[in-house]
């Protein structure tokens, strides 16, 4: 199945693939995906997470193998089926699901947020429904699924503490990032790097809402001197976001940072295109904070 059809930048748009576990129907974001392979036989790995499969190596690369029925309580997969093979965090894993049933093209704004009937806000394995043909597809959180396994794959907090004593900033940090929980780690990283001026928005929507009302007010400077965003978000995605931002002539000196798990050769080429100062992927929060170090430097320098 080809997995590399390409979207314009900045249309909110997105394409889903859509699988099925145990008869039920599930997606995920192509972007995330390498390609589809049918299931091969994986070598178990001893005292490994109950839903980690083991390791199998195709074209001589080592490749970790989740069992995503496992995942979501769903049983337990037979040796059969397909392996979907993503990247995402530097990350190369292949997730074992009963079935590909194809891809939809959406826009952000389709995609239903599960509220606390669902999911719990910051434990929840959903990012989103969507409707399609008659039947509800629920688009699970691929990089909870892998932080839940191993912590070690989530944002290195740590590295914070290793930059060593760091004096308070003021500078106003407006943040888009839809995980409850990642956007708290990251509030309580920016602050512990000193940055203690930050508003945190849910998605893109109510980032370009928030800015839209500062630039009314004449409060731009005073709100906002950097934007840091994720891509994946509903209603309105960080490319849109991004997209918006450059091309308003009184927004578009504001630095905007795209920290995502989808950082890769593709993703890059289209932040470049549409105009993001820096692009990095989300275990790197001390490359977070250094990034951010840069860009205000950079755009005081321009001020003056």
């Amino acid at each position: 199945m080809d997995t590399k059809i390409l979207l314009e930048n900045g249309t909110n748009e997105l394409e889903i693939l859509e699988f099925t576990l145990a008869g039920n129907s599930y997606g995920i974001n192509v972007a995330k995906i390498r390609e589809i392979i049918p299931y091969q036989a994986v070598t178990p790995v001893p005292n490994a997470h109950p839903s980690v499969e083991g390791v199998f190596m195709p074209r001589d690369q080592m490749i970790t193998a989740i069992d995503l029925k496992n995942c979501l309580q769903r049983g337990q997969s037979e040796p059969h089926g397909l392996f979907i093979i993503t990247n995402f965090n530097l990350l190369n894993i292949a997730f074992h699901v009963d079935t590909v049933i194809g891809i939809h093209r959406v826009s952000w704004t389709e995609i239903i947020k599960p509220d606390t009937t669902i999911s719990s806000t910051e434990d929840g394995i959903s990012t989103g429904i969507i409707k399609k043909n008659g039947k509800l597809i629920i688009i699970l959180d691929f990089e909870k699924i892998v932080t839940d396994i191993n912590p070690e794959t989530g944002l290195k907090v740590a590295e914070i503490d290793e930059m060593g004593a760091r004096s308070r900033n003021n500078t106003p940090i407006l943040i888009a990032e839809d995980s409850a929980l990642l956007n708290k780690l990251i509030v309580e990283s920016l602050r512990r790097a000193g940055y203690v001026n930050t508003t945190h928005t849910e998605n893109g929507q109510q980032a370009w809402d928030q800015l839209t009302l500062w630039k009314s007010a004449g409060t731009i400077e005073k709100n906002c001197q950097c934007v840091i965003t994720d891509i994946e978000m509903p209603q309105m995605d960080g490319h849109r976001l991004t997209k918006l931002i450059k091309d308003d002539d009184d927004l578009k000196h504001i630095p905007v940072i795209i920290f995502s798990s989808l950082i890769n050769t593709e993703m890059r080429r289209k932040g470049e295109q549409l105009g993001a100062d820096a692009q990095l992927t989300k275990p790197e929060i001390g490359n977070l904070v250094r990034t951010i170090d840069q860009v205000l430097d950079i755009s005081s320098k321009g001020d003056e």
